[in-house]
């Protein structure tokens, strides 16, 4: 027999996936618009002026990473604002509350996409970390060349948990996100005359490198240890 309120349930539920769809998409079409004349100092001024500017840059934080803006910007931007340590902790936390955003948006719209999809590549690939929890979701995140909303939203769709989630997206996350907050760091000394250079620019050139080595051996070595846990 059919049922009236679980068919008015889906259409209810049906309009609310488009109208968050809807939003993205304005959302992106609104910032590439506006990309240059967008004032990156003004912004920054203003957010350091005030004294609720962590939460302001955490909402930030978590609106660009729903609309595709590299984390890459907001996390040099922590360590202009608050300097290197405060900066890692705010970009850390911003970059995994952005993260966690993306997820539950693509969870709304369309949980378990995975389960039901045919054997794509994405399908595999997002089926592979779904089974390997926290650990395949830090391997994830430390590829740099996977856009970071991107893989908010692709990961959104699987069956993962939300606290596995959110464990590997830190920890894959952490190490990028410390060099640039101390290249950010390292620019805000700069420009305030605290140092010479050279002295400001080794530190998180050598960061950056030690990072960007992590981001390549990490998975190797984890998909080395996948390939002969199968033999």
């Amino acid at each position: 027999m059919h049922d009236p309120s679980r068919g008015a349930g889906i259409v209810k539920r049906g309009v609310g996936r488009l109208l968050v769809l809807l939003a993205l998409l304005a959302g992106a079409g609104t910032a590439w618009y506006c990309r240059g004349g967008i004032n990156v100092d003004a912004v920054t001024s203003w957010i350091s002026g005030h004294p609720a500017a962590p939460l302001v840059f955490l909402g930030i934080h978590i609106l660009a990473s729903l609309f595709f803006v590299p984390r890459t910007l907001l996390a040099i931007a922590a360590g202009l604002l608050f300097g290197m340590w405060w900066g890692i902790v705010w970009a850390a936390l911003g970059s995994v509350a952005g993260a966690v955003a993306g997820f539950l948006v693509a969870r709304y719209i369309d949980a378990g996409f995975v389960a039901r999809a045919n054997p794509t590549r994405l399908a595999a690939l997002l089926a592979k970390v779904e089974r390997g929890g926290w650990r395949m979701v830090a391997v994830v995140r430390l590829v740099p060349i996977i856009p970071h909303s991107l893989t908010n939203y692709a990961l959104g769709l699987t069956r993962l948990d939300l606290a596995s989630y959110a464990l590997g997206s830190m920890l894959g996350q952490l190490p990028l996100t410390i060099a640039y907050v101390d290249f950010g760091a390292a620019g805000g000394r700069a420009l305030l005359g605290g140092g010479n250079w050279q002295h400001e620019v080794l530190w998180p050139s050598l960061i950056g490198l030690a990072a960007l080595a992590l981001s390549i051996a990490i998975p190797a070595l984890m998909r080395r240890r996948l390939l002969a846990e199968r033999v």
